[in-house]
């Protein structure tokens, strides 16, 4: 059995147009030099080999220009996020003026809910999915407070029936029309962390616009791992990092979107810094807060040279691979490795997978939950070169990436978990 999905994981490899994107990458290896299975890009992304020349050059312009490179570097840093932006618009499917870079994802989704949750006595509830990221949660928590709410009122934690893993569409719609009178903004993650699950992001956003309420995204999981149109969703902002999918580095930069019916509404409530302020004027240093259109209008410090010059070297790369192409190969990917899941584990006799089966409400996150001994079976893969993930209670998640993953590894990573399931 397990012959047959390696000999079909080759075959699927000799078939992959995609292929030769693996070798732009660095590998991490074991203390003996083995190449480790990488299977944890959903959590941090494999470093691209060009990084290193893309940071090197700003690290150049500083050594050799001091200040003077913010106007006269390479790539003056003055304007750097401008290099960012058609890239980052493909990524999404957004138009130029609705991306921008900058800051960190929660620190993005704080000054973005500034701006577009503005609740009412009425009208002051948010949205949001139960087993949502901590981060997003205390985030609306403390939103709910700022104007003075009680969480335990503004928030509607929407929670998958009894004895399911993960929320139905259809649910998430009739809470939406359950509450309509009272909901100011629908909060969710774009491909939930645990599950794995991709929500209907453009039927979310239709009903939310429909009652009324505001729509924002944390697309930290889903963006460079499914096909976002954001702009043709009308979705009103989302955010994201890129330090999983985008392999941009550790605590690597944030993208933040905000749709072009809002690009030019000055008087839009919002935290102000300089460097949001109109690119023409900055530098009169006047008192008067002129926004930026779009996105960028939502800046507030100085572009963050370094993360963004490796976040650059990646966005080269996936303007070459293109999200359409990536997306084609992550759902070859998990399909076989559901299949091949599906040979070790008859009837659930070790695990359920939570994360849908159905291609259009996943990305390439795969989680399992075990029935015994996951902590046990996960360290077992940890010993045997396998990078997962482990997440409280008793899930290992794993994640393959098209850009850098291959069928082969899915079907090493198959035979050692049924090593580690029969041990």
């Amino acid at each position: 059995m397990i012959d047959n999905i390696f000999i079909l994981g080759k075959k699927l490899d000799e078939q992959d147009s995609l292929a030769s994107f693996a070798d732009l990458f660095h590998r991490p290896t074991s203390k003996i030099g083995k190449q480790l299975v990488y299977f944890c890009g959903n959590s941090l992304g494999l470093q691209p080999k060009s990084v290193r020349q893309y940071v090197e050059q700003e690290l150049l312009d500083w050594q050799n220009l001091g200040v003077e490179g913010h106007f006269h570097g390479k790539n003056p840093w003055f304007a750097y996020h401008h290099f960012l932006t058609e890239s980052t618009a493909r990524l999404v499917g957004a138009l130029p003026l609705e991306v921008v870079v900058m800051n960190s994802l929660t620190v993005n989704l704080h000054l973005l809910m500034i701006s577009f949750y503005r609740p009412t006595s009425q009208r002051y509830k948010i949205v949001i999915e139960g087993g949502a990221f901590p981060s997003d949660i205390y985030a609306v928590q403390s939103q709910a407070k700022l104007h003075g709410f009680d969480p335990e009122e503004a928030i509607v934690a929407l929670v998958p029936r009894a004895g399911e893993h993960t929320l139905r569409t259809a649910d998430i719609i009739a809470a939406l029309e359950a509450e309509s009178n009272q909901i100011a903004l629908v909060m969710l993650g774009g491909v939930n962390y645990y599950t794995g699950q991709l929500y209907d992001l453009e039927a979310i956003a239709t009903k939310a616009h429909e009652i009324g309420a505001m729509v924002g995204y944390d697309l930290a999981h889903a963006a460079g791992n499914v096909v976002l149109r954001l702009h043709e969703w009308q979705v009103d902002f989302a955010v994201w990092c890129s330090y999983k999918y985008l392999n941009s580095g550790p605590g690597g930069t944030s993208g933040a979107f905000v749709h072009e019916r809002h690009a030019n509404e000055p008087d839009l409530p919002r935290l102000a810094g300089w460097w949001g302020h109109d690119e023409q004027s900055r530098f009169l240093m006047e008192a008067k807060f002129v926004p930026q259109l779009g996105a960028a209008g939502w800046q507030l410090s100085n572009a963050q040279i370094l993360p963004m010059a490796a976040h650059q070297a990646s966005l080269a790369i996936f303007d070459r691979a293109t999200m359409p192409a990536l997306r084609q190969k992550s759902e070859k990917m998990t399909d076989f490795l559901f299949k091949s899941l599906d040979q070790i584990n008859p009837n659930n006799q070790y695990f359920t997978i939570i994360t849908p089966r159905n291609p259009a409400e996943r990305g390439c996150q795969v989680s399992m939950l075990m029935n015994n001994n996951g902590r046990a079976i996960f360290d077992y893969l940890t010993e045997h070169d396998i990078v997962a993930d482990w997440r409280n209670p008793n899930v290992i998640r794993i994640a393959p990436v098209p850009l850098y993953n291959s069928f082969s590894e899915i079907a090493q990573f198959v035979n050692i978990l049924q090593q580690a399931l029969c041990s």
